[in-house]
């Protein structure tokens, strides 16, 4: 008989997404949620850039910052949520900090991350 935590594993194991492509902080993505809407659910766009991450495992959860009608909107989403349909990384982005909190201060060009260069 396994011990309490190897049966913690293997119920969480379970719940893992393996589909998911893997983000950092600095990205930009852009990803389809689900959205109940009374009897129906219907299928909403997302684009924003990575602004944090957090945790491991089930529990972490990575937040999502775009600018819409000229005012910043923050979201926070599980990482291996059912109402994630897809994510799709726009561009990678190079970030020195595993926090990018300092852009809700900026507007405009100030505001974007500057791309990571990728060697083909």
């Amino acid at each position: 008989m396994g011990s309490s935590t190897d049966k913690l594993n293997m119920i969480c194991g379970r719940q893992l997404r393996s589909d998911l492509p893997k983000l950092a902080v600095g990205d930009t993505i852009k990803m389809k949620i689900r959205v109940q809407e009374a009897d129906k659910v219907r299928v909403h766009p997302y684009e924003g850039t990575v602004i944090r991450k957090t945790g491991g495992g089930v529990s972490s959860t990575f937040t999502i910052r775009k600018i819409s009608f000229g005012e910043g909107v923050e979201r926070t989403f599980p990482t291996h949520s059912p109402i994630i349909e897809s994510i799709q990384v726009v561009s990678k982005g190079q970030a020195h900090r595993a926090r990018l909190y300092y852009l809700r201060g900026r507007v405009g060009k100030k505001a974007r991350v500057k791309k990571q260069l990728t060697e083909a």
